[in-house]
This record gives C-alpha cells, structure tokens and sequence, in this order.
C-alpha cells in the first residue's frame, strides 16, 4: 500500500531544521496517492492524478464549446482566445510540419493533444491541484502509443506493407555495403526509441520540474526557525521563480509532444526514394 500524502505532508509541516528531526526532501512518495475511490491492491481505483486528467478534459472541452457554440464573425473576448489558440497549433505546427494540404486532417487530433498536454501539466502550479498528471509515465506514455498507432497506419496505409518497411529501416540502396547497419540502426530507432522517448521525454520533465518545486517549498518551511529564516527566504524566492520557470516549461513541452508527433507523421508521409 502506497504512503498517504496527507500523512506525509502533516510529517513536513512539523519539520523545522533544529528541532532535532532531518530534512523531509521530496521522493516517490510524493507521487504517489491513495485512492479515493476503489482499492489499490485490486488496480481497480481512482485517485487524485486520474481525477485531475478528467477534470483537465472537462475543462477543455467546456472552454472550446463555450468559445465556438455561437460564432460570430467578429469574435468576443473568449471566442478570441480560442481561436488564437487553435490557430497557432494548425498555422504554427501543423501546417509548419506537414504543410496545409497534408495536415489538415490531423489538425482537430494535433490541437486536441496539444491543450490536453497542456493542461495537464499546468495542474502543477495550479491551487489545491498542485501536481501535474504528466510526471506519472501512464499518461505520456498512453498518449505516445496514440501517436505512435496513427504513425504506424500512415506509413503501412500510404506506402504499402513493403514501403512502409522500406520508410521505417531508411532503404537506400545507394549506401551500399553499411546498408543493412543503416537498416538495424533506423528499425530500433523508428520502431523502439522513438516511442519510448516521446513519452519519456515529457514525463522527465514533468517530473524534475515537480520535485524543485517541492524542494524549495519543503526547504522554505523547514528552514523557517532561528537563524534559518534568512536561508528561508532565499529558498522561497526560488519557489516564486521556479514556479514561473514551470509555466514555461509547461508550454514548452506540449508544443514539443504535439511538434514530435506531427514530424512522426510527416516522416510516414515522406515518398520513399
């Protein structure tokens, strides 16, 4: 049985340097949550990161539809904003990627991940949420096997099952005799690494960013004693300022997931030379 998070932190906020009891860094522990429904032993239960990805889908589905329910040709405040949005992932990544014509289709898709990426990773910084769901590897993970599905599909369904073989190992048989090197060395690449790295990619992120955050955070309350206090408020400034780095980083590696994904796709609808 995982530790309760709520025990764990009522253990932290006690915890102050001098009081004779050592630092409580951040670990696994800290993404780790019990249930709040179901039973952990049994892999049958939903808890706080699964509650936080249904609401961050709630929230973005309500944002678009409250947006574009009722259109109008000169746009509002919201319906602004959601078409910024929207435009900047087709214009700025899509179509940048795999040009108007071809991309066009994986738009909806490409915006959809792009905003859910997003969010789930803004839940970090976000009150009473405070975690982001990204830094638990069953999401990027889910959403890279996602990626990696259609990519698959593009290539077998634009170039055959022998093309797309061709597509994925880099056949040139103008390399001669370190061609079946090439081939090995782009089939693992292509069929293995490129998943894998995708997901991980994000989650490491993620998850580093996360642990800072909690780092200084702990560090700020349990240096909050004696002479300590000084060291304190150098650690929160570094809260403040991790926190607005996070907000970067959180954008950034959306646009990276869904960029990633979008040139995946632009390799399978490559014409194999």
């Amino acid at each position: 049985m995982s530790p309760d998070p709520t025990q764990v932190l009522a253990f932290e906020t006690d915890c102050h340097i001098f009081d004779g009891c050592g630092f409580p860094g951040p670990g696994l522990h800290s993404f780790l949550f019990e249930p709040l429904w179901g039973d952990a032993d049994s892999n049958l239960y939903f808890n706080k990161p699964m509650l936080l990805a249904l609401l961050g889908s709630i929230i973005i589905v309500g944002f678009f539809w409250a947006a574009f329910r009722k259109p109008k040709v000169v746009p509002g405040k919201l319906q602004m904003v959601a078409e910024s949005g929207y435009d900047f992932v087709r214009r700025g990544i899509v179509y940048e990627t795999l040009g108007k014509k071809e991309g066009e289709k994986y738009v909806p898709f490409m915006v959809a991940t792009f905003f859910f990426v997003w969010m789930l990773n803004l839940w970090s910084i976000i009150p009473l949420a405070q975690f982001p769901v990204t830094s638990i590897i069953a999401f990027p993970a889910v959403l890279a096997a996602i990626v990696y599905f259609i990519w698959m599909s593009v290539t077998f369904k634009r170039h055959g099952f022998v093309g797309g073989l061709k597509n994925l190992t880099g056949y040139d048989k103008s390399l001669g005799g370190v061609l079946p090197l090439v081939m090995v060395i782009e089939f693992f690449s292509n069929v293995l690494v490129r998943p894998f790295t995708h997901a991980v990619r994000l989650f490491a992120n993620m998850f580093a960013g996360h642990t800072l955050l909690l780092l200084f955070t702990i560090a700020s309350w349990y240096l909050l004693n004696g002479i300590g206090i000084a060291y304190a408020g150098v650690s929160f400034i570094m809260v403040i300022v991790m926190t607005a780095f996070e907000l970067f980083i959180q954008a950034v590696q959306a646009y990276v997931f869904v960029l990633l994904a979008c040139s995946f796709i632009q390799g399978a609808l490559a014409e194999h030379h």
